[in-house]
């Protein structure tokens, strides 16, 4: 508690800057979803609240995920009716609170790296490309959406087309003195002002933006902003109409087997992408302080549940928000809370007033947002760290940007897995040549993985040579590899090629340990 106080002056703020981000995501996601706004807006309240309450990381952000739109579309499609499917939601919350009292969450443990790192730059280049089109003003695509390609049949790069042949002189205008306030924010000069660390930059270019819509109509006509190119909240006249909005779950649902399919799939889908962001968060996060995985999946198991009790969309850890959060200095869970008291207060007492937001102020924080996660030094580290890291960093991010988060992720991780093993291959099994002598060391653990490798370098051994195999420091080899040197000893003699296996008392493996005082190297 007295942790959390402290920081009230950094969390507050930049619980302000989720809430702008987090407020028109809910509702983007919601409506790509096939379900009603409120169920984003409760997903994205549950997320803040309970989910912060209950996790273990002090900088992730939960809510509702673009990655879950098209299962929820088609689940909702399925089931029927959309009480029907927060059965499901309800279900799949279940299921992660007991994959996380498995302790299931240590699999987050096995992403590589580089992959990681190339989706953090994939979601910045995403937000880039997405956001173009918001501040030129064509808002005919949802917020949120991050696939290639899109609904309208459009993709990321010919939506980008059409924004520039349809700008919207009003919101580019907008866009272009909120980037500017937002850049201005950011300079050294500006950070050391007492004020601008109370006062979050991205509320200030929203101010702005809504003060410049309103002064619009005296400037001339076309320049004001209204309908889609604005944050449509459902508006409630009280909050008591507010509570008539939830929906609830039809329990009738528990008899039909599509049920519990379609709550796995939720649980494990958003499972894997909590694993995800939660581990790109502890890479941003300065502190460098690494959240437990497995509380996670019982925190999103448990928002899940609440989520689907009140009629909200499934939610899991997202990397948009959550890199705001951190961008924004943010040190606590406090404002990730904070951040789902705010959508509740906006959804319930002010929501008039938050529909007065052009979506091209919005843009130029989301801009600002993706800059930061995809920088151009970001690309020259992952180049200096070599091929086995540059390689699966770029796959990754061109994966992403061509097809969607999840199945970019696999593509990168299948990637990464390939090098990391063609790493250990070569690191497993070395050979050293001088002449016709030939050395060869296994090193750590060798598995039948390494056995190809191995027959090949055995192979090319030329007649006449002379041969030390050095086994004696690897703690694990394979019977597989075991059996491919004891028939290469076998074999050597019929090219007359002496061999050497070098034995010592400590080895681990009996065909390189001596067993006893009078045993003798076989040569």
């Amino acid at each position: 508690m007295k942790e959390t106080l402290s920081h009230l002056r950094q969390d507050l703020p930049a619980g302000i800057v989720v809430f702008l981000v987090a407020l028109p995501l809910c509702l983007g996601i919601a409506l790509a979803s096939g379900a009603p706004l409120f169920s984003g807006l409760i997903a994205g309240i549950v997320g803040g609240i309970v989910v912060g309450f209950a996790s273990g990381s002090h900088l992730s952000v939960s809510g509702p995920a673009a990655g879950l739109t098209v299962i929820v579309l088609n689940a909702i499609t399925e089931m029927g009716t959309f009480e029907s499917f927060l059965v499901a939601v309800v279900l799949a919350g279940i299921i992660q609170m007991i994959l996380g009292f498995l302790r299931a969450g240590i699999i987050g443990h096995f992403f590589p790296s580089a992959v990681i790192k190339g989706m953090l730059s994939a979601i910045g280049l995403i937000l880039i490309l997405k956001q173009i089109p918001h501040a030129l003003g064509d808002d005919r695509d949802y917020e949120g959406d991050d696939a290639f390609y899109q609904p309208d049949g459009e993709n990321t790069f010919t939506e980008i087309i059409l924004a520039i042949q349809n700008v919207e002189t009003g919101a580019l205008i907008i866009s272009m003195i909120c980037m500017a306030v937002l850049i201005l924010w950011e300079r050294p000069f500006m950070k050391n002002l007492s004020w601008t660390k109370v006062i979050p930059g991205p509320l200030v270019a929203v101010g702005l933006g809504i003060s410049i819509n309103v002064i619009y109509p005296a400037l001339g006509e076309g320049l004001q902003l209204s309908g889609d190119h604005m944050v449509e909240l459902p508006v409630a006249a009280s909050f008591s109409e507010f509570i008539a909005n939830l929906r609830f779950p039809d329990f009738s649902a528990l008899g039909y087997m599509h049920t519990y399919i379609i709550a796995a799939t939720i649980a494990i889908v958003a499972s894997l992408e909590t694993l995800l962001s939660l581990d790109a968060v502890d890479k941003l996060d300065p502190h460098k302080r690494i959240a437990p995985q497995s509380r996670e999946l019982r925190a999103q198991g448990l928002g899940n549940f609440v989520s689907g009790l009140l009629g909200g969309l499934p939610l899991t850890a997202v990397i948009v928000r959550s890199s705001a959060n951190v961008n924004s200095g943010a040190v606590t869970k406090t404002s990730a809370i904070f951040h789902g008291f705010l959508l509740i207060s906006a959804v319930a007492l002010f929501p008039a007033f938050i529909n007065k937001i052009p979506l091209s102020a919005l843009a130029a924080i989301l801009l600002l947002v993706g800059f930061k996660l995809t920088k151009p030094t970001l690309y020259q580290d992952m180049w200096k760290k070599g091929t086995d890291q540059f390689v699966p960093f770029v796959i990754t991010i061109v994966s992403i940007l061509l097809t969607d988060l999840l199945v970019g992720i696999c593509i990168g991780i299948v990637v990464g897995l390939f090098f990391v093993i063609k790493s250990n291959f070569h690191e497993s099994i070395i050979i050293t040549q001088d002449k016709n002598n030939f050395l060869l060391r296994l090193n750590k653990d060798v598995t039948f993985l390494n056995k190809a490798l191995l027959r090949r370098k055995l192979e090319n051994i030329p007649e006449d040579s002379y041969v030390i195999i050095d086994g004696t420091k690897s703690s694990f080899i394979d019977q597989d590899i075991a059996e491919t040197l004891t028939d290469f000893v076998e074999y050597a003699k019929y090219k007359n090629i002496t061999v050497e296996m070098k034995k010592t008392k400590a080895s681990n493996n009996e065909l390189f340990k001596i067993v006893s005082e009078s045993t003798i190297p076989t040569t």
